[in-house]
This record gives C-alpha cells, sequence and structure tokens, in this order.
C-alpha cells in the first residue's frame, strides 16, 4: 500500500450518498497516511441512504481543487443527482482533471462527470443505469470491478470497494498523470 501521508484527499458528497462508498474509501485513505476533507455543497452534515452522517468540513463553494491532491465521488442516486445540478460542484471536479490529479468515482458517483466535459476518450465503469450517460459524454464504458484510466479510478458498486480502495490507494500515490486532463 501507497504512504499517503501528507496528502489531502477531497471527498465531495451531499445527502443522499451511499454510506459504503464514503466510510470505506475514507478509511482506506486515513490507513495510508491522507488527510480526507468532506467537502459539500450541505452545510453542518449530511445523511446517507443508510443513515450515516457525517461532519461537512469546507462547503465546496469555497473549495480550490489545487488545495486537495485527489478527489473521491461517492455514488447514491440523490446524492450523484444533486452534484451534477450544482454549479460549484462541477467547477470544483474539472479542476481536478485539468490539474492532473487523481479522482476516483464509484457508482453512482460518476454521473457528475457527464456534466464537466473530462470524458472524451476516456475508459470507464460505473453502476450500469448510467453507461448511456457516461457514453454520450464521450467515454468507452465497460462492465468491471474497477478501471484505472490515467489518474481516474472507477468502480461499479460497495461489492467493488475492496479492488477500487487499492487502486484508489495506488493512484493516489502515484500523483499526477499527464493523460488526466479536462
Amino acid at each position: 500500500m501507497a504512504d499517503l501521508t501528507g496528502t489531502t484527499v477531497a471527498f465531495l458528497l451531499t445527502d443522499g450518498y451511499e454510506d459504503s462508498e464514503l466510510t470505506s474509501p475514507w478509511q482506506a485513505a486515513v490507513d495510508a497516511g491522507a488527510t480526507p476533507v468532506l467537502v459539500s455543497p450541505a452545510e453542518g452534515n449530511v445523511t446517507g441512504e443508510k443513515g450515516h452522517s457525517q461532519k461537512v468540513d469546507l462547503p465546496v463553494s469555497e473549495a480550490k481543487a489545487g488545495d486537495f491532491d485527489a478527489l473521491m465521488l461517492p455514488g447514491g442516486v440523490g446524492n450523484a443527482d444533486a452534484l451534477r445540478l450544482d454549479t460549484d460542484a462541477v467547477g470544483f471536479v474539472r479542476n481536478f482533471f485539468g490539474q492532473h490529479k487523481p479522482v476516483g468515482v464509484i457508482c453512482h458517483g460518476a454521473w457528475i462527470l457527464a456534466d464537466t466535459d473530462v470524458l472524451a476518450g476516456r475508459r470507464l465503469t460505473s453502476f450500469p443505469s448510467l453507461q448511456t450517460d457516461l457514453r454520450n459524454a464521450g467515454a468507452t464504458w465497460v462492465d468491471e470491478e474497477v478501471v484505472v484510466d490515467q489518474g481516474l479510478v472507477s468502480s461499479r458498486t460497495p461489492d467493488d470497494l475492496p479492488a477500487f480502495n487499492a487502486k484508489l490507494v495506488e493512484e493516489m500515490g502515484e500523483g499526477k498523470h499527464e493523460g488526466q486532463t479536462a
């Protein structure tokens, strides 16, 4: 496992996220030595689909991709749908790609990528219901446990979390990827 000491990871989410898709990658980042920060358009706490509640550390309207080393986008239908409609969230995500930084997306978390203009020529996976949106945004969608494409790490469901977490930590340890572009 990569040593991520000194690495700061933004977790972008709002109410309605899939609980395990926050808590499991968060713990993997902590276990590797990274500092996770919960970024959200919501204030106070955010609550997952199954009731997990966690404090928001930073409003997305004040967050800057330059202050972080990597980005993690958990899924959850309500969370993903709300984020893609938030212009601050869309801009925040796009800036990680423009700065060539690692980005992890799982399940419905990939939905916002269809609105960021970063998918042309990229290969990824997601929850199957997103494949048409992601293909329409220029991506090659595949049905695999975990897909890595130049710093973009993607998986389908919570069942994929062990493989996803390992690859996410590995990509964060590698740092910037020139092929990770907006």
